[in-house]
This record gives C-alpha cells, structure tokens and sequence, in this order.
C-alpha cells in the first residue's frame, strides 16, 4: 500500500513534467517562427561578400525580414541605412 508521501511525490513529479512540457511547446510556437521571412541570399546584404568571409555569419530579425552580415561593421552600416540594403532582397 503506497503512502501519502509516495502519492505527493509521484503527484508532484507528474505535475512538473507536465509544467516543463508546456512551457517548452509555448517557447517555440510554429506561427511565432514562420512569421519572419527567410533570408534568401547567399551573400552580405551590405558588401555582396560571402556570409562566412570574415567569420560567423551574423544574423538578425528586422522588421519581420531576416537579414545575414559578414561582420558587425556590416551591421551598423545596415542601420544606418535599413531602405537602401532591404531593396536587395524584396
């Protein structure tokens, strides 16, 4: 015959698997992710140069568009001027 404690434990453990379970599946939500349009070059919005050219391709959201840079210098020349590069991809 189980004890109390056994139930409250088993009870509590249920409980928070079930809690991980959803805050998980709440993190990610399919209509949060698709909601930002793919990036579809190959190259730096800003230089043309190749995403890995100067090592870890950055990237970021903007505007509900993502956008890949070569390098962080890339990145504050894209905020300075957002319109000019985003016209290369829309």
């Amino acid at each position: 015959m189980k004890t109390n404690q056994t139930i409250l434990s088993t009870t509590a453990k249920l409980l928070a698997a079930t809690l991980l379970a959803v805050i998980c599946t709440s993190c990610a939500t399919p209509s949060a992710v698709s909601s930002i349009k793919p990036y579809p070059l190959k190259v730096c919005i800003v230089t043309g140069n190749a995403l890995d050219s100067m090592g870890d391709t950055i990237t970021e959201n903007y505007n509900g568009q993502q956008v890949k840079f070569c390098c962080k210098p890339c990145v504050k020349k894209f905020h300075a001027n957002p319109e000019k590069y985003l016209q290369k991809i829309l």
